[in-house]
């Protein structure tokens, strides 16, 4: 066998020497120990296949794994018989108690007073039964807790380590130790659930209540002070709620408005005059007036009612009680505190103040008369005189020049006629000059009717005495008579005609009358058929010939 190939007659093996008879040196292993045990706290591994053989305490394939607790040994098939959660050593099975315990297996705890690693410690408490031998926690007696176990239990809690909660009731404590209840004032029984008596108060219910007036009861079982109805407040439950507050306490604040009163027991609200609904916040509907709006309103003419007394505010141009009378004469608008401007008998419109001017005038105040060539109502219409007459500015009437005449002055006048420059008489309101021209004119004339009835009359009584001496005349009932159809001779039938006594031979003119139309019964051409006239028919003669 050859050393370099590390085989023998041909075969591999995991020895050294001439004859393989030598084991692979420590930590190594195989064909000829060329490979390294890779093996960890172990004794050594197998030369063959590089198994290992582990330590005292280790365990697994590579012993790098220590033994379960509770084990220990070789090949960790030892049991520990250590107690109380101690360690155990996995080389020798040696136990190491944890704090508290003490002795071979850990099976003693430490002495009273001590605690901790080989019981060393020494404990620090005040209210408590000794310590925990292991953490050296303080042991307290009931009603005590803290590190020390110097605090008392907090509120509401009691007994060991404060574990158990009170059932005290309505804000009573209970003592920390057993957990018995001491009541608030006001309250009273073994939980403190029920009340004082009826005209008892305070700590222990031992005190008596005073004598409440508008109150629902006794006392408050706690304070001792009146439990009063709603709408009063005060010690006694004698004070009527403030203005503004109302209900129990006189906590609720009123929600009334408009002055109106709030009830101090419910709150409801009662409203001032002129107001409604449930906050009075509405006022009365338009023509109504007073306490819940039963009143009707009186107003006219527009104005407003005062929803409170029903006293009228007029509109402007009205006055009066009822606002039934127009502003007086000469103001107008609001409360008629405004004067009219108007002039020239100009009406003033009793609500705006306009004038209404009378006619012949405009402007805003009427103090402008109409513009030459208009007259009448607001100077609208257009006058129709002319040669240059003056027309008024009121009526349109032509006041015309000297020697014209006629409604429009289109006529030329006689000179009679050219003394009166009026052809119309003029209002009595046309201005002052031609008013006064007027009246001389209409002097003048009525002076001159006068004296044509005078000569009317005088002419009436000279052609009567004519008619009585004129001759019998008969007409002919065919013909037409005009002015061209008769005329007289002349002064040859005066003679003729002048006495009534003279007879027909006396009558020598060859004619009285060229008309032919008249047939004279004289004897001027029928001498035969003259005839004195009587009375009457002379009368009828006059008559007939007053016309003409």
């Amino acid at each position: 066998m050859s050393m370099g190939d590390g085989r023998a007659g041909g075969v591999f093996c995991s020895l050294i020497g001439d004859d393989c008879s030598i084991s692979c040196p420590l930590g190594l292993y195989g064909t000829n120990c060329t490979s390294s045990c890779s093996c960890h706290n172990e004794i050594s591994c197998l030369h063959i296949d590089g198994s290992c053989i582990c330590r005292e305490g280790w365990q697994g394939v590579d012993c790098t794994i220590p033994c379960s607790s509770g084990t220990w040994g070789f090949n960790c098939n030892q049991t520990c018989q250590c107690t109380n959660e101690a360690a155990c050593d996995p080389i020798n099975g040696t136990c190491t108690c944890s704090p508290g315990w003490r002795e071979e297996y850990c099976d003693v705890p430490c002495p009273e007073g001590s605690y901790g690693l080989d019981c060393r410690e020494r404990c620090d408490c005040v209210h408590a039964n000794g310590c925990d031998p292991t953490t050296g926690t303080c042991r307290c007696l009931a009603g005590w807790t803290g590190v020390r176990c110097d605090s008392m239990c907090a509120e509401g809690l009691w007994g060991p380590n404060c574990s158990y909660s009170c059932t005290c009731e309505n804000r009573g404590s209970c003592s920390p130790e057993d957990g018995t209840c001491m009541c608030a004032p006001g309250y009273r029984g073994t939980n403190c659930r029920r009340t004082c008596s009826p005209g008892f108060y305070g700590l222990r219910c031992g005190q008596s209540c005073p004598q409440c007036v508008h109150s629902d009861g006794a006392c408050h079982h706690v304070s001792g002070r009146c439990s009063c109805l709603s709408g009063f407040f005060g010690s006694l439950c004698n004070q009527v709620c403030p203005s503004g507050k109302y209900g129990k306490a006189c906590t609720e604040t009123c929600f009334c408005t408009n002055n109106s009163t709030c009830n101090p027991i419910d709150g409801s609200c009662q409203c001032y005059p002129g107001w409604i609904t449930e906050d009075c916040s509405k006022p009365c509907p338009a023509g109504s007036w007073g306490p819940d709006c039963i009143h009707l309103c009186n107003c006219h003419n527009g104005a407003e009612c005062s929803a409170t007394d029903g006293e009228c505010t007029c509109s402007p141009g009205w006055t009066g009680l009822y606002c039934t009378q127009r502003c007086p004469s000469g103001f107008y608008g609001s409360q008629c505190s405004e004067v009219c401007r108007c002039q020239n008998g100009a009406d003033c419109d009793h609500i705006t103040g306009q004038c209404s001017c009378r006619t012949g005038f405009i402007g805003p105040r009427c103090e402008l008369r109409c513009p030459s060539g208009t007259f009448g109502y607001g100077c609208q219409q257009l006058c129709d005189c002319m040669n240059n007459a003056t027309c008024d500015y009121v009526t349109g009437t032509c006041y015309c020049t000297i020697g014209f005449k006629g409604i429009r002055c289109d006529q030329a006048a006689l000179m009679m006629e050219e003394l009166n420059p009026y052809t119309k008489i003029s209002p009595a309101l046309a201005s002052e000059h031609q008013s006064a021209g007027a009246v001389l004119g209409i002097v003048f004339l009525l002076l001159l009717i006068m004296a044509m009835l005078v000569l009317v009359v005088w002419f009436r009584y000279r052609q009567r005495e004519k008619g009585q001496q004129a001759p019998s005349v008969t007409y002919t009932p065919a013909l037409h008579i005009n002015s061209t159809d008769y005329s007289l001779s002349g002064l040859q039938c005066a003679g003729l005609l002048s006495s009534a006594d003279s007879s027909p031979s006396n009558s020598s003119a060859p004619g009285c009358f060229s008309n032919p139309s008249y047939h004279t019964l004289g004897p001027c051409t029928y001498a035969a058929h003259y005839a004195m006239p009587d009375k009457k028919s002379s009368a009828k003669v006059g008559e007939r010939r007053k016309p003409h």
